[in-house]
C-alpha cells in the first residue's frame, strides 16, 4: 500500500530537514531562485543524482552522451545517472522524497505526475531560474504540463502522442491498401492480416494509457471535470473498451497480461509477428532495430483510429525534468535541466530516439525536418487532447490498468471491470460522484 503525506506536512517536513540527494560535491546552492547558477554559472560545483525513466537500451545511450557534454562545459558540476524503470519510478520518488532520504535531485517525469508531487510539496518551483531559460519556445501543450497554482514545477523535455504503428509491407501482403482510420477497419485489416500472412493483426496493450483512444473515440472521459463525475465506467467509456475486447474476441487481436507485456509486445512486433499496435514515439528507436523494419520506410505511423463519434482521440503525453525540492545541489541541478532541455540538446535526442522535442525551434532543424518518423508524430501530436488537469490523476491509472487487464484476459466483463475503476477513482478524487 502505497503511503500518503498531506502537501502541508510534506512542506513542513522539507523546510526542517533538507537532505543530500547525492553525493556531497560541495555545492553552491541558493536560497534564492535567482543564485549562483544565474550569477556565474561557471563557480557552480556539486554533484547531480538524475533518475532517468527513458528506457535503457533505446534511449539512454544519447541522455548518457549528453552527460558527457554537460560535464565537459560545467567541469565543477558531476552528474550521478541511474536509469530508474518508468513503471517503478513513480512509487520509488513519492516514497525517497516523503521519507526525505534517497530522492534524486533531478527525475524525468512523466507529464502525468508533476501536479501530483507538486501538491504533495515534494518538487522546486522553477520559476526565475535558468532551468526555464527561453520558455517562450517551449511548446504550450507540453509547456502547462508544467504548471500547478500559479508556479512551475518542471521543464518539459520530450513531448508525445499515441499513434497507430504499422508494418507496411505485412499490410500489402494482406491487400491493405492504406492505414485503417477507423477501429472498424482496423479489425478488418486485421484479419486479413491474419489469414493471408500468418501473423497476428494487431496488438492490444491491457493499460489504462493505451484504452484512453478508445473512450476518446466514442465521446468519453476517465472524468467529468465540469460536472465533478467519474464517468470511466458510463454509457461511452463501455462502447469504447467493448471495440478492444472485440477485436481480442474476434482473434483480430492479441494481448498479454504478464509483467513483459510491453517487451513480448515491442518484440512480436519488430519481428514481423503482428502488423499493428498503438504506441508512442518513445518506441521508434527500438522499432527500427526489428528485423522486420530493417528495410528503411517500412515503419508507418497513422492517427489512432476512429470510434463512432468519428473522431480520434490521442492522450497528450511526454515527460518534464523536475526538481526535488530537498535537493542540496539546487544550482547544479538547474543549470543541468537547462543544458538537457535547451534546443541544442533536444535536437540531439531527437535524431538519436526519434522523440518530440518541446521547443519549436528544433522542429526547424534540418536533421529534425528531414526525419519523417518525427514529422509524422508531429502531425498526431498537433491533434492530441491533453489529460485530465488534476494532481490525482496520475492515480487513477493504477485501477484502471488492473481492470483492462482483468477485461483483456476474460476474468472481468468490460461493466463490472470499469464498475471497479470508478469505485477506486471515487477513493481517489474526493467531491467526485
Amino acid at each position: 500500500m502505497r503511503r500518503s503525506l498531506s502537501a502541508a506536512v510534506a512542506a513542513a517536513a522539507l523546510a526542517l530537514t533538507l537532505t543530500a540527494c547525492g553525493d556531497d560535491g560541495g555545492d553552491t546552492t541558493s536560497t534564492t531562485p535567482q543564485g549562483a547558477a544565474a550569477q556565474d554559472p561557471a563557480a557552480v560545483s556539486g554533484t547531480v543524482t538524475w533518475w532517468d525513466t527513458s528506457d535503457s537500451t533505446s534511449e539512454a545511450p544519447a541522455y548518457k552522451e549528453l552527460i558527457a557534454k554537460f560535464e565537459a562545459q560545467y567541469p565543477k558540476i558531476k552528474v550521478k545517472y541511474e536509469n530508474i524503470p518508468f513503471d517503478d519510478a513513480r512509487d520509488k520518488f513519492k516514497t525517497a522524497a516523503q521519507g526525505n532520504s534517497g530522492a534524486p535531485d533531478v527525475l524525468r517525469a512523466d507529464v502525468g505526475w508533476t501536479p501530483s508531487f507538486a501538491e504533495l510539496g515534494y518538487l522546486q518551483p522553477l520559476d526565475g531560474t535558468p532551468a526555464l531559460n527561453a520558455k517562450e519556445d517551449f511548446l504550450p501543450g507540453g509547456y502547462a504540463s508544467t504548471q500547478y497554482k500559479g508556479k512551475t514545477y518542471g521543464a518539459p523535455m520530450v513531448t508525445d502522442a499515441l499513434a497507430l504503428l504499422y508494418n507496411k509491407d505485412l499490410l500489402a501482403k494482406a491487400g491493405v491498401a492504406k492505414p485503417p482510420t477507423t477501429w472498424a477497419e482496423v479489425k478488418a485489416a486485421a484479419l486479413a492480416v491474419k489469414e493471408k500472412t500468418g501473423a497476428s493483426g494487431v496488438f492490444m496493450k491491457a493499460q489504462g494509457y493505451y484504452a484512453l483512444p478508445l473512450i476518446y473515440g466514442e465521446g468519453g472521459d476517465l472524468v467529468d471535470m465540469n460536472a465533478k463525475k467519474v464517468t470511466v465506467n458510463d454509457d461511452k467509456a463501455v462502447a469504447g473498451v467493448s471495440i478492444g475486447k472485440d477485436l481480442l474476441d474476434s482473434g483480430a487481436a492479441v494481448t498479454d497480461v504478464t509483467k513483459d507485456a510491453y517487451t513480448n509486445m515491442q518484440n512480436l512486433f519488430k519481428d514481423g509477428k503482428v502488423a499493428m499496435l498503438i504506441n508512442g514515439p518513445w518506441s521508434v528507436a527500438d522499432d527500427l532495430k526489428g528485423s522486420a523494419f530493417s528495410t528503411p520506410g517500412n515503419l508507418g505511423i497513422a492517427p489512432v483510429p476512429a470510434g463512432s463519434s468519428g473522431k480520434n482521440g490521442s492522450p497528450t503525453g511526454g515527460h518534464n525534468l523536475v526538481v526535488y525540492a530537498g535537493s542540496k545541489h539546487l544550482d547544479a541541478s538547474y543549470l543541468f535541466v537547462q543544458f538537457l532541455t535547451n534546443a541544442e540538446s533536444q535536437g540531439y535526442a531527437a535524431q538519436k530516439n526519434h522523440v518530440l522535442p518541446t521547443r519549436a525551434s528544433v522542429y526547424s532543424q534540418p536533421a529534425i525536418a528531414g526525419d519523417t518518423q518525427i514529422t509524422q508524430f508531429r502531425t498526431v501530436l498537433d491533434a492530441s487532447r491533453p489529460r485530465i488537469a488534476l494532481p490525482q490523476a496520475s492515480d487513477l491509472f493504477d485501477p484502471l490498468d488492473d481492470s483492462m487487464e482483468k477485461i483483456y484476459s476474460g476474468q472481468a466483463s468490460v461493466k463490472s471491470g470499469l464498475d471497479d475503476t470508478a469505485k477506486a477513482a471515487k477513493k481517489i478524487l474526493p467531491g467526485f460522484n
